[in-house]
């Protein structure tokens, strides 16, 4: 599907650079934007309404793959993603392109409820995927993969010494709204999951606090905001004006909780008491993070999640001149 994706992405890219000229200021001004109905990304909603001198228009989408995908495709023009997604896009040669941070945050390990395990237990985990191996049963660790809290999780383990390839076997449930009912039918031992997705499990009973997986190159680091070239050449006011809006909005959840929970809730139809839980465990942050995100890289290409060394591409794809222009602060203060 990526090979498929990716001449695609060539033959329209070669086609806008052709177009790009003829672009008018209108055209300059219309900006689509993706993100995932996870907490981290409801916010994004309201950037339509806070947005001056573009016509933005912020689109739902199920997950942060779908979200890459429709940026590939060239169905939007922006997309809120992870520094996971970054890193595995960047791998495989797609055009790319970091302008913003976020919100950083939102994962939670979670374990069954009849499992002997205390929160922050690691050896009592360790000693239990012992047991499981010793009795000839597989210990099923899950997560959706390809998101932040994937990443998160085997980061975690490999510092505690436990191979997700190996020690366990890993299940991947690619919606996290589908994460309650794995653990509701037992289907799993452990799972990584996203806020809200993750307090409700918690609030429902259906499995208990571990760990937070912050432990780990990527630390809490989660979204990112990111385009492709053609649209950097083509709509470069427009890029810049849905940064300035993502910063606004960022600064409204920072001061105002209340907000943040009434976007969560709206936009994922969660009860109230579930979106407060999640803003617990989620911290707004526009600055891109160039040193922590190599360190990412490094780190999914030890876990072999990628093939090749990204640090160099990484570091070419981040762009801080719209950041730049929205704070009027220097990129040596916004992460560089």
């Amino acid at each position: 599907m990526f090979k498929v994706i990716a001449r695609l992405v060539f033959a329209a890219t070669a086609v806008a650079a052709v177009a790009a000229p003829l672009a008018s200021h209108a055209q300059d001004n219309a900006i689509k934007l993706g993100y995932a109905k996870c907490a981290h990304c409801t916010p994004l909603a309201l950037t339509p309404e806070h947005a001056q001198n573009v016509k933005l228009e912020a689109i739902g989408f199920n997950t942060g793959n779908d979200v890459l995908t429709a940026l590939l495709s060239k169905s939007i023009d922006v997309a809120q993603v992870t520094y996971l997604h970054y890193a595995t896009a960047l791998d495989k040669g797609f055009d790319l392109v970091a302008i913003s941070g976020q919100v950083n945050g939102g994962s939670q390990i979670l374990v069954g409820n009849d499992l002997p395990l205390a929160e922050n237990d690691w050896a009592g985990l360790k000693a239990l995927i012992a047991k499981y191996k010793s009795e000839g049963k597989p210990f099923r660790v899950a997560a959706s993969r390809g998101n932040a809290q994937d990443i998160h999780m085997r980061g975690a383990f490999a510092k505690q010494g436990i191979d997700v390839n190996k020690d366990v076997q890993f299940i991947n449930i690619p919606n996290p709204s589908d994460h309650v009912q794995a653990l509701r039918r037992g289907e799993i031992e452990l799972i990584c999951s996203v806020d809200p997705f993750a307090t409700q499990i918690r609030q429902l009973n259906a499995a208990k606090f571990f760990a937070y997986p912050y432990d780990q190159a990527a630390g809490k680091l989660t979204n990112l905001i990111v385009t492709r070239s053609d649209v950097i050449a083509g709509k470069p006011k427009g890029v810049e004006e849905t940064v300035r809006a993502i910063v606004k909005v960022n600064d409204l959840m920072t001061a105002d909780k209340g907000l943040f929970v009434d976007t969560i809730q709206k936009v994922t139809g969660l009860d109230k008491a579930i979106a407060a839980g999640a803003v617990e465990n989620l911290y707004p942050d526009y600055r891109m993070y160039r040193a922590p995100a190599v360190a990412i890289g490094a780190m999914m290409r030890d876990l072999k999640y990628i093939n090749s060394d990204v640090s160099g591409a990484i570091e070419k794809h981040m762009d801080y001149r719209f950041l730049e222009a929205a704070t009027g602060k220097p990129k040596s203060a916004l992460g560089y």
